[in-house]
């Protein structure tokens, strides 16, 4: 009989049986059906074996694969790594709405870049240097209502001061004098440009009225230069022999023969750079004589200072008493925007006006010598 039908009927009557029954029954059913048993036991076991060894051989088919992909995956993320090594600058930046294109081969330089690379700006203007020293600022200032300024000028004198003899006249003197016009005139510039270029270019509101004011200063200067040149006196002092120090210090002698006190000296860049290597002797090196200091950058002869001013001619130099000379002024300075002026206003366009109502008066040319280096 099967045995397994055999253990299916001994189940059946071992129903309601008590523990020992049981226990033996089992004891004889194991006696009995010993070789069988072990056949089926074996059975199990070597079907159970099969059905692992190919679970197994499975498993090794998997395992290879698995070795494959891990090697494919690892090359991967080698390539990987190394293309985000090679873009993280560009890779660091990303984020939502910015994508970043990386590429895996060739070192990147400013080829692969579409569009300007980044830059900073400095929006203060680099313009031309205004003048060293104006005209201005070595005279005096009168302001006036009208446009013409009338000053009272002593010309000269007949007679003198005696010791009279008992019983005779004193000494007569008598004086000339002479009204003396001087008209003011403006002197004036503008520059054009449209809106659209001030707003793009947002410094020009503080570059126009710099560059205005500077060249305005430049036209003052070569304006009063002309008139200093053609009213002040000309240099009577012999020069032959003498370098420009002792030039210098000769028509300082003479204003001072003449009552005028120096209080500045004007002279070309050239020249100044010129008197600072002034040998004490011939041959005997540089070494500025000890009438000439040079305090806090200031150069100095007995004291006076000396300005380099470009407004200047070449070779040519003023010394005087500046005092004795004023700038008359109707209308100040004055610097005006226009977006109405002409057709401004329709071709979208501004116009910067600036402009000054002046004139300069030489009120006592004796006060001031006109020379030049190179005169023999």
């Amino acid at each position: 009989m099967d045995l397994e039908v055999q253990l299916k009927d001994l189940a059946e009557k071992l129903e309601g049986k008590s523990s020992l029954e049981i226990k033996n029954a089992l004891e004889a059913f194991e006696t009995k059906n010993n070789d069988a048993i072990e056949l089926a036991v074996k059975e199990v076991k070597d079907a159970l074996e099969l059905d692992m060894k190919a679970i197994q051989d499975h498993a090794d088919k998997l395992d290879i694969k698995l070795q494959e992909k891990a090697t494919q995956e690892a090359k991967k993320g080698d390539t990987l790594r190394k293309a985000i090594t090679d873009n993280f600058e560009e890779i660091k930046g990303v984020k939502k709405g910015n994508a970043i294109d990386v590429k895996a081969v060739g070192n990147m330089t400013l080829a692969n870049l579409t569009g300007d690379q980044p830059r900073d700006y400095n929006f203060d203007v680099v313009m031309f240097p205004n003048q060293k020293v104006n005209v201005d600022d070595l005279v005096g200032n009168v302001s006036i209502s009208g446009g013409t300024y009338t000053y009272v000028r002593e010309t000269g004198s007949e007679g003198a001061f005696t010791t009279p003899t008992e019983g005779l006249a004193k000494g007569q003197v008598d004086y000339d004098i002479s009204m003396i016009d001087v008209s003011t005139d403006f002197i004036a510039g503008y520059s054009r440009y449209s809106k659209k270029m001030r707003n793009n270019l947002p410094f020009l509101e503080s570059f126009i009225p710099r560059a205005l004011r500077r060249d305005y200063a430049k036209a003052e200067n070569a304006n009063f230069y002309a008139i200093l040149a053609a009213d002040a006196t000309a240099s009577t002092e012999i020069i032959t022999g003498q370098n420009k120090v002792e030039m210098l210090i000769a028509e300082i002698a003479g204003l001072d023969g003449s009552d005028y006190d120096t209080n500045a000296i004007a002279v070309t860049p050239a020249d100044y750079w010129d008197i600072m290597i002034t040998e004490k002797s011939t041959g005997a090196g540089y070494g500025l004589p000890g009438v000439v200091t040079q305090d806090g950058g200031v150069l100095r002869i007995n004291g006076i200072p000396l300005v380099k001013a470009t407004w200047i001619a070449a070779n040519k130099y003023f010394v005087g008493d500046w005092s004795r000379i004023s700038k008359v002024t109707t209308e100040g300075l004055s610097l005006e925007f226009s977006e109405t002026e002409g057709t401004n206003f329709t071709t979208n366009n501004i116009t910067a006006r600036i402009e000054a109502q002046v004139a300069l008066a030489v009120e006592q040319p004796a006060a001031l010598i006109f020379g030049d280096f190179t005169a023999t």
